[in-house]
């Protein structure tokens, strides 16, 4: 794996990680109408990035990387922004959620591409899950947000 990627995949291990937190934040936060079933939904949304963390770590071993694995140093070169902790409305903690998801399915699709010009199947394939995933989250939120 070639110096590029590498540090494409240790910011979105990054990403990922932040984001994990500001999920939990929104999941902590939420209120309203809807509170109960996107309460939940945010609950799925964080248990998903740490299953995406742990195999991002992982891949990042096996071409002997090693991960970017501490908080001070996910928030120096995450582009995820933390929320501050306090009450978020349902359909502005959904919408925040929208704009980052797009955000990483943007930054996993440029990913995907520096791989595929190396040929770095693995690399390809995780992202092109996390696309998928992405894109159907998305579509989701969006109908969510739809009046």
């Amino acid at each position: 794996m070639n110096k590029k990627l590498s540090e494409k995949l240790n910011v979105y291990l990054a990403d990922t990680a932040v984001m994990y937190i500001k999920l939990h934040n929104l999941h902590w936060n939420v209120y309203g109408v809807q509170f109960k079933p996107v309460h939940e939904f945010l609950e799925e949304l964080y248990d998903g990035f740490t299953e995406n963390m742990d195999a991002i770590a992982e891949l990042l071993r096996m071409h002997d990387v090693y991960p970017a694995a501490s908080t001070a140093e996910y928030l120096k070169i995450s582009s995820i922004k933390e929320l501050p902790s306090e009450k978020v409305d349902v359909k502005q903690a959904l919408s925040i959620v929208l704009e980052d998801l797009k955000a990483f399915d943007k930054k996993a699709r440029e990913i995907r591409l520096t791989a595929d010009e190396d040929d770095i199947f693995d690399v390809v394939a995780m992202m092109e899950d996390h696309c998928a995933a992405y894109q159907k989250t998305i579509w989701f939120i969006s109908s969510m947000l739809t009046k």
